[in-house]
This record gives structure tokens, C-alpha cells and sequence, in this order.
């Protein structure tokens, strides 16, 4: 019954005769899902030798990703990369000993992912070594200094990758919660015995103690997924087990690196939206307990990588500052700052100070890996080279709304003439602790391809972003959607003021915390001439009880939805749903646990009653992040259309 049903739903909703894309529309998207991917970039110790993952469909657009592991020697800039992996579905973290051996995680035959280690990865005739037979999920594999184990999360028998934004599994019968335990698995490679964090606990990062005695680590009990919010410190002893607890951050913790002395250990600390989206300020912590201590008080910037420098005196880090990136040390002693690096692109960064690898990438220029000097670094690969931007030019917008600095990006339309009246588009981020930096764009949401279709793209960063500090993503705590739209009001002014954008002719789109802030838009304003709410959230009362990461919403809210339901209502867009005049398209997918169905049908069901104009299309298998090429292409399909039908470009 719950198949036929879904079946009937997806047809009323129109999901499977969707619009097709003109030949142009489908070669700029298809250009996109070509794309190679770099990941888990590691330096090994002594800096010689750089590893790195890239993920690339081998074959057509639609096929999955298939990933391989590349080596370069540093020292030796014409030879070309070894392939240690050949392509296989998956790899998960690469690692280095001190000795120079070198461990990953990857699928061996199927999906299933076990720990290997490869001798001397340089050397051709080096072979891969399988450590485990695990069933489940590994993941972030890390040596001891004196490489005699190796340390690794495990999921054993975990039936889904781990993550709020993968598809959620179906319940059926009797519902109960499910609790995957990832644990901190360490394998002692000479004794092949293994030590793991108790059962209960689901464990999301850990580090190393210098002497590998101890593992510092972040984990709380209860559902993975929604619990990594309220994850505490605690360590492990690597020849016991032992567990001690170290800290319970007054905010959400991410990156935790124990100093080279095994005095401290710091992380970054903030309000933070979602797993994976770090920002904030650098806390430390002594190794043995006690308070931590803010090393970043007041920086009008969000750190979101760092690194301890040998001396334990310096850490090195990388930080959003207004829609663009900088690398910059921090001498704790004195609390001063230096900056080595900074640009309008966004970087994946490791190594230190003196010798450094990155991902770099831009508004107009794809992501390709770089290595060498910091902030001097000579191009490694060219796999994107045939790959070009199907937008037009990129510029910085900065504006004040109440009182305080905010910055954006806008997309210029690709046959730019100043003469002629364009309109525009509005795409709000996710997050809402997140941040549009200089980077090629994403591949769900493609909103720069309407850039050749005739229309201004506007990427604000309103209140509750990194870029600005942490008070400045504080600034919307129990104030969802009132602040922030005022700032992104105060944007749209302004870009209307500098640019011949036709007022008439402004729509606004978002997927996540943009698709609520999109809802939220058409209840408080009638200035949208059309919208797309993505994955959006139209009642927060009742998607406190729905989704599968409420715990985010405690620091937002200040209380839960049962202690203080009158915040939530006063935010929630169906609050106010007789004022939407709007033509909406609303999507999402049916397995979506971050934002559940139940908050689009309440929406779309609204709009429909009231009589605006609007299509629901709900996309069987996707989570909160799509993976099928064929469900982001109709996806784009029909975003397209849609601003194409109801705010069309100039002939």
C-alpha cells in the first residue's frame, strides 16, 4: 500500500513528465557533473610525498562517481602522478605514518570499504595490504606517531553512509529510534588486537596524544545523525580502552587537534548548523580537563581548519573573511595574528606554513590541486582544464542593513549590456551558519546557468553567515527570517540601485535553510515575482517533532518547540500563509531527514487552498542531498521553467 501510494502522489506532483532542458541548458549542466573532485589531500610528514583522492564519472553523466588515489613526490616537479587505487565506488580518508606508509580506507569489491595500508606508496611496485574484514562503515583512518596502530571510526553492519544529508531508511511496523554506534575502532598492528569507545556512544572526529598513548574525541549518545550538536570530549586509552571525560563545550566543537607538547587540546567552537559546516572561534582545552579558552575572542572572521605548529605556541588555520579565504597563523602567547595568504576563492588546505597543498577553485575557474611554497603554489593537475564557466562575470556587493556590514556576490548575466534591463534571481544559502564564497558552483542548484539565459544571480550573505565573526552568525538566535530577510532586502536594494535589474522582474530561491527562508519571504513580501523553495521548512512547531537533527534547533530557539512553542510559531512562514501572492515551485526528496516531506506538502497544500499558483515535485530515493544525475537534471529542468514562465528574460 505505502508503494502505490508514493506511486499516485509522484504522478499528481508531475515528477516524471518534467520539463527537458534546451541542447545549451543540458551541455552547461552536464559540463558540471563531470566534474573531477578532489578530496582527503594529505601531506606525508616529512613533506615529500602528497596523496589525494579524485572522483570523477568514468563514463557518462549519470554514472556514480568512481574514486581514485593519486601520489606525487613534492621534490620532483615534472613526474607525474602514481596511481596507487584505480577507480574503484568509494575511499574514505588517507593518512600517513612518520615512516611514510600510507593508509586509506576504500571499497574492495562491492560497496563494502575495508582499511588498507600501501608500504611505500611511491614505489609502482609497492601493493596495497587489506588490515580488515569489517562489514559497515570505516572511516577517517589515523596512525600513532610511533606507527604501530592505527586508529578508525566503525559503523559494524551499518546498512546507509552515515550522515544527516543521506537518504533516510523507510520505517515501517513498530517505529523506534535507530541508533548506528560508530565507535573509535584503534588496531594494534604488531598484536592485531583492537580497543574500541564504548557501544553506546556514537563518536564523530578524534586525534591522537603525541606520545599515542590517548585519543581525544567527540561523541555523544543516542542517534548519530542528530546528536553530533551536543558531542562532548572525552579520551581513550589506546592500550586499555580506558575512558575519561574532558569537556562539555557550551557550543557545537568540530576539527579537535591535541597539541605536538600534550599540554592541550583545541578545536574550533561556535553555532553551527550542520555537521561538516565548521565555523567559529579556536578553544582550547588543557589535555587533563578544566575550561576552555577562547585564542580568538572578537575576530571579525570564522575560522574553519586548523593545525598546531611544533612549538604548541602557534597554530596555523584557514578562515572565511567576507565571501573570501585567508591562511593565517595565531601566536597564542601573545593572542596576535598573521595573515600568509588571502583571495576571493575558496581553498581546501594541508601541510603548514612552509609547504602546503590545496584545492583551489573560483567563481570562473574549477577546482584543481595546487602544491609548494604557501601561498606560492604551482599547479599539480589539470583534469578540469576542458571544463569553462557558462556564466557571466562575478563581482563583490557589499551594503549595510541595521547598522552593520554585510557582503555578497552577483552573477552578471553572460551578454552583459548596462544598457538593457535584466531580471534577477535571489539564491539564498543553507545553513543558515554557512556562506557563499568564491567556488565553482554546486551541481543540486546551478543557479548560475540561468546567467545565459538572461538574468542577474544574487548570493547574499545576510546575518546568521560565517565571514563576519561569530556575533554576526549569533545575530538571528530566536529572530529566523526576520533580520536576516531585512538584510537581504537591503541587498537586493542595493544590487536594484547599481545595476540595471528590473524590479519587476525579481524572483528568490533556496534549497534548506533557503528554501525556508524562501517561504518565509513570500509570506512577509509580495516583491518575489516567482520562487523556488527547496527542501525548505514551512512550520517550525511541527517540524521540531519530524525531522532527525532537532538538537540543532536548541541554540537557535533557546528552548524546545514544548517549552517555548510561541518562538517557533512566530518564525514559521505558514504563521502567515494568507499573505503569499507568489508563484511557488516547492521540491524535495522523500527520504529527506533534515528537512522532512511533511513541511513542503504543508506548504504546497496551503498555497493550493489559497489558490497561488504552484507545483509540488517530490523525488523518491533522495535525501537532503541528491545523488542521481537524472534527479538533479529535472530538478534544474524545472527550476528553470519555472522563472523562465513567471519573471522571463528580455528578448
Amino acid at each position: 500500500m505505502r508503494t502505490l501510494g508514493l506511486a499516485s502522489l509522484l504522478l499528481v506532483c508531475g515528477a516524471w513528465a518534467g520539463p527537458t532542458l534546451d541542447p545549451a541548458s543540458t551541455a552547461a549542466f552536464d559540463s558540471l557533473n563531470a566534474l573531477h573532485q578532489f578530496h582527503d589531500l594529505a601531506l606525508s610528514p616529512d613533506g615529500s610525498l602528497l596523496a589525494w583522492t579524485e572522483a570523477a564519472r568514468t563514463r557518462e553523466p549519470g554514472e556514480p562517481l568512481r574514486s581514485t588515489i593519486f601520489v606525487k613526490e613534492m621534490r620532483d616537479g615534472g613526474a607525474a602522478p602514481r596511481r596507487v587505487v584505480e577507480p574503484v565506488e568509494s575511499v574514505n580518508g588517507l593518512a600517513w605514518s612518520r615512516d611514510g606508509r600510507l593508509a586509506y580506507i576504500a571499497s574492495d569489491s562491492g560497496s563494502q570499504v575495508q582499511l588498507f595500508i600501501v608500504e611505500k606508496p611511491a614505489d609502482k611496485r609497492s601493493k596495497p595490504r587489506r588490515l580488515t574484514n569489517a562489514t559497515g562503515y570505516l572511516g577517517g583512518p589515523k596512525w600513532s606517531s610511533d606507527g604501530r596502530s592505527i586508529a578508525y571510526l566503525w559503523i559494524e553492519g551499518a546498512g546507509r553512509t552515515p550522515g544527516p544529508t543521506e537518504a533516510t531508511v523507510a520505517d515501517a511496523g513498530e517505529v523506534q529510534e535507530r541508533f548506528d554506534e560508530q565507535r573509535l575502532t584503534v588496531l594494534n598492528l604488531d598484536t592485531r588486537q583492537v580497543k574500541q569507545t564504548p557501544a553506546d556512544m556514537y563518536v564523530y572526529e578524534f586525534d591522537w596524544s603525541p606520545d599515542a598513548a590517548e585519543l581525544a574525541y567527540l561523541a555523544a549518545p543516542g542517534a548519530g545523525d542528530g546528536n553530533w550538536f551536543i558531542a562532548e570530549l572525552y579520551a581513550m586509552r589506546a592500550d586499555s580502552g580506558a575512558v575519561r571525560h574532558i569537556l562539555k563545550p557550551s557550543m557545537q566543537a568540530a576539527n579537535v587537534r591535541w597539541s605536538p607538547d600534550g599540554k592541550q587540546i583545541a578545536f574550533i567552537g561556535g553555532l553551527m548548523s550542520d555537521e561538516g559546516s565548521t565555523g567559529g572561534d579556536i578553544f582550547s582545552v588543557a589535555a587533563s580537563g578544566g575550561e576552555a579558552r577562547d585564542l580568538t575572542p572578537g575576530r571579525k572572521s570564522s575560522p574553519n581548519w586548523f593545525r598546531w605548529l611544533p612549538s604548541s605556541r602557534e597554530i596555523l588555520f584557514t578562515e572565511g573573511v567576507s565571501g573570501s579565504m585567508a591562511i593565517s597563523t595565531l601566536d597564542i602567547p601573545s593572542g596576535s595574528s598573521e595573515t600568509l595568504w588571502k583571495g576571493q576563492e575558496s581553498v581546501t588546505f594541508t601541510g603548514d606554513a612552509t609547504v602546503s597543498a590545496v584545492v583551489r577553485t573560483t567563481w570562473n575557474q574549477p577546482p584543481e590541486l595546487w602544491a609548494g611554497a604557501t601561498g606560492k603554489w604551482n599547479q599539480v593537475t589539470h583534469s578540469n582544464a576542458a571544463i569553462h564557466a557558462g556564466w557571466g562575470e562575478v563581482k563583490t556587493v557589499n551594503w549595510t542593513s541595521d547598522g552593520d556590514s554585510v557582503q555578497g556576490w552577483l552573477v552578471l548575466p553572460v551578454q552583459y549590456d548596462a544598457s538593457k534591463k535584466y531580471p534577477m534571481v535571489v539564491l539564498v544559502h543553507g545553513g543558515p551558519a554557512a556562506e557563499y564564497r568564491a567556488a565553482w558552483p554546486r551541481q543540486l542548484l546551478p543557479m548560475q546557468l540561468l546567467s545565459a539565459k538572461g538574468y542577474f544571480i544574487f548570493l547574499p550573505n545576510p546575518r546568521g553567515s560565517y565571514g563576519h565573526g561569530e556575533n554576526f552568525t549569533r545575530a538571528n538566535v530566536r529572530d529566523f527570517g526576520n533580520g536576516d530577510l531585512r538584510d537581504i532586502l537591503a541587498g537586493t536594494d542595493t544590487v536594484v540601485r547599481d545595476y540595471p535589474v528590473d524590479d519587476k522582474r525579481v524572483g528568490i530561491a533556496g534549497w534548506s535553510y533557503g528554501g525556508y527562508m524562501t517561504m518565509w519571504a513570500v509570506t512577509q513580501t509580495n516583491r518575489f515575482r516567482a520562487a523556488f523553495a527547496g527542501a525548505g521548512i514551512s512550520n517550525w512547531q511541527s517540524y521540531y517533532g519530524e525531522n532527525s537533527i532537532d538538537q540543532w534547533m536548541i541554540p537557535y530557539f533557546g528552548a524546545s518547540v514544548y517549552d517555548d512553542p510561541a518562538v517557533y510559531a512566530k518564525s514559521s512562514p505558514i504563521t502567515y500563509i494568507k499573505q503569499v501572492k507568489t508563484p511557488t515551485l516547492i521540491a524535495v526528496g522523500d527520504r529527506d531527514g533534515e528537512c522532512p516531506p511533511p513541511q513542503s506538502y504543508e506548504f504546497w497544500h496551503a498555497l493550493k487552498t489559497f489558490g497561488v499558483k504552484t507545483e509540488f515535485v517530490l523525488y523518491p530515493g533522495e535525501g537532503h542531498g541528491f545523488h542521481k544525475a537524472e534527479d538533479m537534471r529535472d530538478l534544474w529542468a524545472r527550476v528553470s521553467k519555472w522563472f523562465e514562465e513567471n519573471m522571463p528574460p528580455a528578448k
